[in-house]
């Protein structure tokens, strides 16, 4: 008897890692949970056709895949490979079964302090993404990430940024990932989750805690779901008036919650979903 109040419920894989694929099915089935967004390597290694048959078998939902991106670099040979690469993502996630591969769009190159270029080749690199994208019915969703994180890892700071670029291209091609961890702090972020809903541009939507202080390497920092500042139902609100409907994904980079037993913590992020966000 699946559980109502986790019908829009995802578990990202990042969330439990420790889980092989095996055990994150069987503790999605255990846990009454309908949806997974997947990561690369893991599918890589344990089989895309065979990671696309096992989850389809149990009934799940792959939400997202993640990540294409770090389209970056100022060398044409290491531009080529990212696109290469990024072609490769749409093919796996168009093999799983999800409409939408999120990006993280990358940092800057090694000595440049360009930010605005950077930007503009990530433009570039989406005008030759989005066609190929949209032809394997798969969607790219931009993510911005915390300003903490724009000189290695994300130039794309805030949803208006990524709105900027994303609104270049068609939004069956190019939308944005909305997700609480990094846009929290910008009190510009709800009218951009309304620009972006009005544009059919939410492909899809992640939740994460502020917890502080931030660990050393800050990467690992995204908290619980009720352990830290972000008010979940405030952003569940925003981007359901913006006409968003699909998924709620939590995804956690965290080493204590890597550290504990997988299936608990899955059933521990279930539980919080229910409590902080649904009711």
């Amino acid at each position: 008897m699946s559980n109502p109040d986790l019908a829009r419920f995802s578990i990202n894989q990042m969330t439990v890692k420790q889980l092989s694929i095996p055990e994150l099915v069987d503790a999605c089935l255990e846990s009454d949970v309908p949806g997974v967004g997947l990561w690369r390597e893991p599918v890589q290694s344990y089989g895309v056709e065979a990671t696309a048959k096992l989850v389809r078998d149990a009934g799940l939902t792959v939400t997202t895949l993640c990540r294409g991106g770090f389209l970056t670099a100022l060398d044409p040979d290491e531009r080529a490979r990212a696109l290469d690469d990024n072609r490769r993502a749409v093919d796996e996630a168009a093999a799983l079964g999800t409409d939408t591969l999120v990006l993280v769009s990358g940092g800057l190159p090694a000595g440049s302090r360009d930010l605005h270029g950077a930007r503009e080749r990530i433009a570039d690199a989406l005008g030759e993404l989005g066609p190929y994208a949209q032809e394997r019915g798969v969607r790219l969703a931009i993510e911005p990430l915390h300003p903490m994180y724009a000189s290695d890892r994300c130039v794309v700071s805030t949803l208006t940024q990524a709105l900027d670029l994303a609104e270049r291209f068609p939004a069956q091609q190019v939308g944005v990932t909305v997700d609480t961890y990094h846009i929290w702090w910008d009190d510009r972020a709800p009218e951009q989750i309304a620009r972006a809903g009005a544009g059919g541009r939410i492909h899809t939507f992640q939740l994460a805690d502020w917890t502080t202080p931030l660990p050393e390497g800050v990467l690992n920092g995204r908290g619980q779901i009720g352990d830290g500042a972000i008010d979940m139902r405030e952003w569940l609100s925003y981007v359901e008036a913006a006409g968003y409907t699909g998924s709620v994904e939590v995804e956690l980079f965290n080493d204590g919650l890597w550290a504990r037993d997988g299936r608990e913590v899955l059933a521990e992020t279930a539980a919080r979903f229910v409590e902080h966000v649904v009711r």
